[in-house]
């Protein structure tokens, strides 16, 4: 028998050791380990490099990481919308919720209920897209993206600062009215309205700040451009982020009315914008009359706007045979891994984060590789509104895969995917919730910390089967499932 202060030195020891690690683990942050070494090398390319662009915390700004062209210092509004969720798996909720707070803040009537597109670490409008509030740079569909974003942060952390805060409420109401009405957004307005409609007086042509103060697309290179299809998808995903906002706070005549309002933004896309001979939908409208086609189709799968599978399938051909620049690129790790296409999304992952491949630099391409496998590959998928965190392995190889100390809902998790039938899901932080593991293909029952188990049934966006399993995780809980016939 050991003596009991020996046992007490020994009980202590490791205690010191386990908080020690835990301490360890809390300074490394999320880590990502996978039989697919390549995959795991991309990974930590990429946290390092997305790091690289948090900033002091001293500047006046406040906390803020890169997320716009490097040399300028700042934060574009298209930017951090997309980079938000890589951001928060990164551990960076601090310089999020100061970003956002930031752009929700500055809309205003003298900017036609524009807000900054681009703010700097001075805390002022970047220079090289702002003069004053009757000239700037703005892109239409920034509003939208923000709201958009600001949803998906709510129910990836569960703060609900993001959808109740004063400016936030404000940044919404106003989004959805004034500023619609202001730049003539009207779902019947589209093909018809003009193309500047709150131009300085006198308009210079010349000038990028009178000719695109509210460019109608985030497609920059289009000249003469009346409306672009990512701003209607937009539109579309703007109204029903605001719908399920207003649904979320049990005010459910008017989240219907916002609803009905996205799904008629939702079928001009369909029957305005798609072109039967080319099998592609147009990306812009010129102010000529004349549709045409550039970049934007990516945004057609970011804002979610597409429901016929076999024009989404189209679009997903096409995006995957074309070089599109890094920005865009980006985007197709998450959007390929949610769409069906799961060996493209990892090969755009190894393209993002491979040496010899130019611009990967650009803060996009480092937070999009982090949210592609996250969100993607290990398919975790938080729902503050429901207290649940699904997960789903979606790789067509037979390795493994797991993320440690990832931070969600008030908590933090490591998920291991085991194989495409087996999940082990640990809760290290100090919140329950409820997990809803998923599998691919149909099973019968279900192993849980082995008791035997019924699984639900159901099917993804691309109508393949999956088995799912729910139970409560509660803090320092391990949960263990395989599924089985």
């Amino acid at each position: 028998m050991v003596p009991l202060k020996r046992q007490m030195a020994l009980t202590f020891l490791l205690f010191c050791v386990c908080s020690f690690s835990n301490v360890i683990a809390q300074k490394q942050g999320v880590v990502f380990t996978s039989s697919d070494k390549d995959l795991e090398r991309a990974f930590n390319w990429a946290k390092e490099m997305a790091l690289h662009y948090k900033s002091s915390g001293t500047d006046p700004v406040g906390p803020w990481y890169e997320s716009a062209l490097p040399p300028r210092d700042a934060f574009c509004m298209r930017d951090v919308s997309h980079q938000c969720i890589g951001a928060e798996i990164l551990g960076l909720s601090r310089e999020n919720n100061n970003m956002f707070n930031l752009f929700a803040s500055n809309i205003s009537a003298s900017k036609n209920w524009c807000s900054y597109w681009e703010i700097n670490k001075y805390a002022k409008p970047a220079p090289e897209d702002y003069r004053n509030d009757k000239e700037f740079w703005y892109n239409l569909p920034a509003n939208f993206d923000v709201l958009y974003a600001t949803q998906r942060l709510y129910l990836w952390t569960g703060n609900k600062h993001y959808i109740n805060d004063p400016a936030f409420v404000r940044f919404q109401e106003k989004s959805v009215g004034d500023y619609i009405d202001s730049w003539v957004l009207s779902p019947d307005s589209l093909l018809k309205r003009p193309a500047h409609p709150n131009a300085p007086v006198p308009y210079n042509e010349s000038d990028s700040f009178h000719r695109c103060r509210g460019l109608p697309s985030y497609s920059e290179g289009v000249q003469n451009l009346k409306t672009g299809v990512d701003l209607v998808a937009a539109l579309y995903r703007g109204m029903l982020t605001y719908s399920e906002i207003l649904s979320e706070k049990g005010q459910k005549k008017e989240a219907a009315l916002y609803a009905q309002k996205a799904e008629q933004y939702r079928q001009h896309l369909e029957a305005d914008w798609w072109d039967e001979k080319g099998a592609r939908y147009y990306s812009y409208l010129s102010n000529t009359g004349e549709f045409g086609k550039d970049e934007g189709e990516t945004f057609l799968l970011w804002f979610n706007a597409l429901k016929d599978s076999v024009r989404v399938r189209k679009t997903m051909t096409h995006l995957a045979s074309v070089n599109l620049n890094m920005e865009n690129t980006s985007y197709l790790p998450y959007l390929f891994y949610q769409n069906g296409h799961w060996d493209k999304a990892r090969a755009y992952i190894l393209y993002l984060s491979d040496p010899s491949t130019a611009r990967r630099e650009y803060p996009e391409v480092s937070f999009g590789v982090i949210e592609g496998i996250v969100q993607g590959l290990m398919g975790v998928t938080p729902d503050a509104s429901r207290a649940t965190i699904g997960t789903i392995y979606k790789s067509n190889g037979t390795g493994s895969a797991a993320i440690n100390q990832l931070p969600v809902l008030h908590t933090t998790i490591d998920i291991a995917h085991l194989s495409k039938q087996h999940s082990v899901l640990t809760n290290t932080g100090p919140q329950p919730f409820k997990w809803k593991a998923m599998f691919y293909g149909t099973y019968k029952r279900a192993n849980i910390n082995g008791r035997w188990l019924v699984v639900k049934k159901s099917t993804d966006a691309q109508q393949r089967e999956i088995s799912i399993v729910e139970t409560t995780v509660k803090p320092g809980q391990r949960i263990d499932i395989k599924v089985a016939n």
